[in-house]
């Protein structure tokens, strides 16, 4: 079932004739420890900096549970995006690989449409996080217009043009992980003066059963390990991606797993999880309960930044996802338009805006989350599907290659975590998957109606 795609396929430039070192179109000046430093930055984001509390309320003050479990689950994702990104080492992603494996123009498009859903809800949740208790601590204004204003600045930025440098993402990253630390240093004073309660590890949420309050916290914890799936878009920027990507990212996940474990356990160690349960801003609750002395304002605005940079980020990712499916003729022409002079796609970035203001006032951080790693594992079920069935299509050059059985625990894995999910959930994935439909139905329409145009 080698699986190529046919000359139908809306998907060009097929990356499985390519080798890694053959020429490619962007330059290739990305080493090991450069892509190790993104990854770590794109996976050390604003999650844990909002969903502690989320995922104390589900399971109490067992929060490394989940996170084990969700870190198994990336790590047997992340097997196969190391096979296909070295096996095909070209931007695109998922629907790069779909269309390879099926050559189906809409099974293609619904998976970058998910793409750019994931990226539109993501954001509305970073947008609640924002309004919560780390501006509140600098600013008491309400919540709802404070996220519509903090959508329209980051809109207005993305009009102008992002110029985005590897240096530009190093320094937010370092931001965001100072943060971090200064949580894990502040959980480790209070654990060494005595006033820490450690047994609070092993204590489990009233009134709901463990089994099932670990695997509800794991889809939240899961939110926190997303980045691997945009690490693929850098592949034709690496040196030597057979041997880079899989170092950068195995090792980049392992990083981010001991950091999330030492926060889990330091916040709970200083705070009841209950305490944590009511906030939208937990980590700031952390540091205020420590007593060290750090000042509030300067972590609230440490984590504001965290949290904006992760928004704009997936505003831009979302943005650029709906102009390619317009360039690639699998939405309508519209989403391709972009502003004469600064060459931004501004309708897809006004739709992208206008979605994400709806969603950030209808929905709240943990459904808005949850709904997010729902659209990405049905992104990463196709991933591993579509490796099992390209392990028979042969390429010239060296590289990674994952037992069969990781993409099949990962399929396990995934479908496991998608029966956790709520009725809720479920309808925003499904009312995204009829929006995309229609459009691309409408697109196929239009391509219909040109073509007897130009016929006549």
């Amino acid at each position: 079932m080698g699986g190529k795609s046919d000359s139908n396929s809306a998907m060009t430039n097929d990356p499985g004739t390519t080798t890694s070192s053959a020429p490619s179109g962007l330059k290739r000046a990305i080493g090991a420890p450069l892509l190790f430093a993104f990854i770590v930055g794109d996976t050390l984001g604003a999650g844990i900096y909002t969903l502690v509390g989320t995922m104390a309320a589900d399971i109490g003050g067992a929060i490394w549970i989940p996170l084990l479990i969700a870190l198994v689950v990336a790590l047997l994702t992340a097997g196969t995006y190391a096979e296909l990104i070295t096996k095909y080492p070209h931007a695109g992603g998922a629907a790069r690989y779909v269309d390879r494996a099926f050559g189906i123009p809409y099974l293609s498009f619904l998976v970058g449409f998910l793409m750019m859903a994931s990226g539109i809800t993501t954001a509305a949740a970073l947008a609640n996080a924002f309004a919560g208790d780390y501006l509140t601590a600098l600013i008491d204004v309400p919540a709802a217009p404070a996220a519509v204003v903090f959508i329209i600045l980051l809109t207005l930025i993305n009009l102008r043009g992002v110029r985005e440098s590897l240096t530009a993402n190093l320094i937010a990253s370092i931001i965001e992980v100072t943060g971090l630390v200064l949580v894990i240093v502040v959980a480790a004073i209070v654990l060494a003066s005595g006033n820490g309660e450690p047994s609070r590890l092993l204590e489990f949420a009233p009134d709901v059963p463990p089994l099932q309050g670990a695997f509800a916290a794991s889809i939240v914890a899961f939110f926190s390990f997303l980045g691997f799936e945009a690490a693929a878009n850098m592949a034709e920027e690496v040196r030597n991606p057979s041997r880079a990507y899989p170092r950068a990212l195995f090792g980049a996940i392992g990083t981010a797993a001991v950091v999330y474990l030492l926060i889990a356990l330091g916040a709970v160690i200083v705070l009841p999880p209950a305490d944590l349960a009511e906030s939208t801003g937990p980590l700031l609750d952390v540091v205020a309960a420590s007593g060290v002395g750090i000042p509030l304002g300067l972590f609230s605005l440490i984590a504001l930044i965290a949290i904006a940079n992760g928004a704009l980020l997936f505003m831009v990712m979302a943005s650029r996802v709906g102009y390619g499916l317009a360039e690639a003729e699998l939405l309508p022409r519209a989403f391709g338009r972009v502003l004469p002079g600064r060459r931004t796609p501004w309708v897809s970035i006004v739709v992208v805006a206008a979605l994400t203001i709806a969603l950030t006032l209808t929905g709240n951080l943990s459904t808005l989350a949850e709904t997010t790693v729902l659209l990405l594992l049905l992104v990463f079920l196709s991933a591993n599907v579509s490796v099992l069935v390209l392990k028979n299509d042969k390429v010239d050059h060296a590289h990674f290659t994952a037992p069969r059985v990781v993409p099949v625990l990962a399929i396990i894995a995934s479908i496991a975590l998608l029966t956790q999910q709520t009725g809720i959930v479920w309808l925003g994935a499904v009312a995204y998957i009829i929006v995309g439909s229609l459009l691309f139905l409408a697109a196929r329409a239009g391509r219909k109606r040109e073509d007897r145009a130009r016929a006549s």
